[in-house]
Formats: C-alpha cells, sequence, structure tokens
C-alpha cells in the first residue's frame, strides 16, 4: 500500500522505486501484486506516465487514511507524544512561510531534532490526501470532509497603497471613489477568477481591475511600486504598512478577513509531529498579531 501511494503520488515507477530505494522491478511486482489481489486495476501505464483509474483514485484516498493510522499507531507505541521524530511534510502558503515561517525555523529545528521537514510553499489549495501532505497552513473557511480544521488566528482586511500613489492619485474616502483609481486585485488558486472586494454597508462588490495577480506578494509589490490599490489581509501588510512604506485607505469599509487554520487528515489526530508544528505555527501568528497591535511587528 505504501509503495502504490508513493507510484501514484509521482506518477513514474522508476521514480518511486529511487524514492523508497528499491530496484524499479520490485516496485512494479508490488503493485501487480496488489492488483491482484483487488482484482482490479489501479494504475493507466504508459510508456511516459502512470495515471489513476477511478478504482485506483478511491484506492488511494483510503489508503492514505490507513496509513495516516498506522503511524499515528506506531508514534502512540514508541511514546513518540513526547519526542516527536519522523518526517512531517507541510504545506504553507508562500506569504506566511518566507514572512514568518523561514526566519523562526531554525529555533524550530532545534527544539525537535529527530523531526525532519518537507516544506512547501504553494498558494492554491491541495489535496492533504493526494499530494501527501501531513500538515496545511490555510488562508479561507476550511469546509473539510476528512480533514481536522483547527483555526489558529483571525485576520481583517485592510485596503493599501504607497504614499506616492496616494499623492498622485488622491486618497478615496468613500467607496465611490475607487472608480477613478487603479485596483490590483488577487487571483484564487482553484478558480484562477480574481478575488471580489466586498465592503461594508452594502456597497456593490468590486470586479473590476487594472490588474490581477495569482500571488499575493507580488500583489503587495506591486503596490509598493506605485502601481495602485490592493486588498488584501493584515498579517500580510502590517509590517509595511508600521514602516509607511503603505498606507491604509477606507478602514471604515473594510471587515473582518478571512481566518488561518491549520488542516490535517482526521485520520492523524493526535500525531505528535503534527501537535508540535500546529502550536508552533499558531505561536508564530499569535506574536504577530500582538507585534501589530504595538505597530512595530518584527521579522518572524
Amino acid at each position: 500500500m505504501r509503495i502504490y501511494s508513493r507510484v501514484a503520488r509521482l506518477g513514474s515507477f522508476a521514480r518511486a522505486a529511487d524514492d523508497l530505494e528499491l530496484s524499479r522491478a520490485a516496485v512494479s511486482e508490488a503493485v501487480a501484486a496488489l492488483e491482484r489481489h483487488l482484482g482490479a486495476r489501479l494504475l493507466h501505464r504508459t510508456t511516459r506516465r502512470v495515471t489513476l483509474t477511478a478504482e485506483g483514485a478511491d484506492f488511494l484516498e483510503r489508503s492514505q487514511r490507513i496509513l495516516a493510522e498506522v503511524e499515528a499507531a506506531e508514534e502512540a507505541v514508541r511514546g513518540a507524544r513526547a519526542r516527536p521524530r519522523g518526517l512531517l511534510r507541510v504545506d504553507v502558503p508562500t506569504a506566511f512561510g518566507r514572512g514568518l515561517l523561514l526566519p523562526a525555523l531554525p529555533q524550530f529545528m532545534q527544539r525537535y531534532p529527530e523531526l525532519k521537514l518537507d516544506l512547501r510553499f504553494n498558494d492554491r489549495v491541495v489535496d492533504l490526501v493526494a499530494d501527501q501532505i501531513d500538515v496545511a497552513v490555510r488562508v479561507g473557511v476550511v469546509r473539510p470532509k476528512s480533514y481536522v480544521a483547527r483555526r489558529i488566528a483571525t485576520t481583517r482586511n485592510v485596503i493599501v497603497a504607497s504614499p506616492a500613489y496616494l499623492a498622485a492619485a488622491g486618497r478615496p474616502l468613500r467607496p465611490e471613489d475607487l472608480a477613478g483609481h487603479r485596483l490590483l486585485g488577487l487571483s484564487s488558486g482553484a478558480t484562477g477568477r480574481a478575488h471580489e472586494w466586498r465592503l461594508r454597508g452594502g456597497r456593490v462588490p468590486v470586479t473590476e481591475f487594472a490588474a490581477v495577480f495569482n500571488l499575493a506578494e507580488a500583489q503587495l509589490a506591486a503596490a509598493l511600486a506605485g502601481a495602485g490599490l490592493a486588498q488584501t489581509i493584515d498579517l500580510l501588510a502590517g509590517e509595511l504598512i508600521a514602516r509607511g512604506r503603505l498606507e491604509t485607505v477606507l478602514d471604515g469599509f473594510v471587515g473582518d478577513g478571512p481566518p488561518i487554520s491549520i488542516v490535517y487528515p482526521a485520520a492523524a489526530r493526535g500525531a505528535a509531529r503534527l501537535r508540535v508544528f500546529a502550536d508552533f505555527a499558531e505561536g508564530l501568528l499569535l506574536r504577530w498579531r500582538e507585534s501589530l497591535a504595538r505597530g512595530a511587528p518584527p521579522r518572524g
């Protein structure tokens, strides 16, 4: 089951064999034996790639849950709740990873030396089971099926621009004033469409943008360069605002932003490595929130 899961994730017998340090023949025979045992074809094989059949996709999802249960049971027997160890595959938004996680990473690694990290920076919502992710940091509402979502922070929406842009274009005082400004949008990783700006007071959502970006960092960089107004969340723009590099506008017309949650497969509930990372991420965001309140957020 572990071998099949690795082949399915990597889409290649050869890559799975290298990853598992097995021969290609051993990997191929293991999957073939599994298919004979189940009486179903799990993979479509061609000379270039391997893809999942419908039965293979269903079996992969179920097997990932089973493997997570087995790993959690092994940890419990070994007493790993008190001593986290093993591989932890983490998926985080790019801005969170670069701005908060990386500066604090040495401290986390020193605290848990037996824990190995596979860090993935990503601004799209990934399938934890299909991509073999142990834990993810998600911005936005999470509607889990077989996942556990632990909310660790709240955010607030802000509309920002550079002082130079506001000096040249003027400061909007009412939502209606946005029609005379260049607006910088952010697209959804799931749909590719730009997120609407929803303002308080029953105002019509803003949907027309001069430019749309697929990364929050790129959107903020464009605002810093004076390209226009950007709507983002305070946890991303807080440091730039505190340093005077960005200014907020229409503060009375924006509301709460999306929540930030830790998400992991339900079958892995209680695993020590998940618990310590969730606590670590929550601590980072709590300290960041406190620093925003003081008006001088530090890096990390």
